[in-house]
């Protein structure tokens, strides 16, 4: 795993892990951020260094972070226009992939916690905005890393919808790759590309 991927997932996860709270429906996404921020970073240096099992780690990810990512939406965006024209079955499939895909990565990704501070920066946006975004600033391991996460208002509370690493919006680098992929073996065959990653990812993991 690369450091900017490593640094996105690993900041990510910390700011994600407590959102399903009695508080997210009525915080603001900052504010939430900042709160929740150094819970986790907590949490995470005072769990055990072994992470031997991985399904363990595997269930926090799904069960905490998971539930706070609109995957529909993010699949739907990162799959562009060929979304429309995939069968609900391959809509349902294609979501699994992708979420089981991050879900697996991010799993890897929480051990980068331990070195790591999040800094939330002041929000800017307005009162009623149904969508904002969140920047954060991850500091330790070399240079500083500039993540923005892209957060949408729902009845459920914030949802995150994208997040930007250093200048990258993460659905537009998918969007690239399953174009790619589209177009040279279809959905299908992009769904099979996502069976194929979760398989090596598992492996390494």
């Amino acid at each position: 795993m690369n450091r900017r991927l490593a640094c996105v997932l690993a900041g990510m996860a910390a700011l994600c892990l407590h959102l399903g709270t009695a508080h997210a429906a009525d915080e603001a996404p900052d504010a939430l951020i900042k709160r929740v921020s150094s819970e986790v970073a907590d949490a995470v240096r005072a769990a055990p260094a072994d992470a031997a099992d991985s399904r363990k780690v595997m269930a926090l990810v799904d069960t905490t972070i998971m539930p706070n990512v609109n995957f529909e939406r993010m699949t739907a965006a990162a799959v562009g226009r060929s979304w429309r024209q995939a069968t609900p079955e391959q809509q349902q499939r294609l979501a699994e992939g992708f979420k089981l895909l991050l879900v697996r990565t991010y799993a890897g990704a929480l051990t980068h916690l331990k070195d790591q501070a999040i800094t939330v920066k002041p929000l800017r946006a307005n009162a009623d905005d149904a969508e904002v975004t969140v920047k954060t600033l991850v500091k330790g391991g070399g240079e500083p890393v500039a993540i923005d996460y892209r957060m949408e208002k729902t009845a459920a509370g914030w949802k995150i919808i994208d997040l930007n690493v250093m200048g990258v919006w993460l659905v537009q680098t998918y969007r690239g790759q399953f174009a790619a992929e589209i177009d040279a073996r279809g959905l299908d065959g992009l769904i099979a590309l996502l069976g194929e990653r979760n398989r090596m990812v598992a492996r390494a993991n």
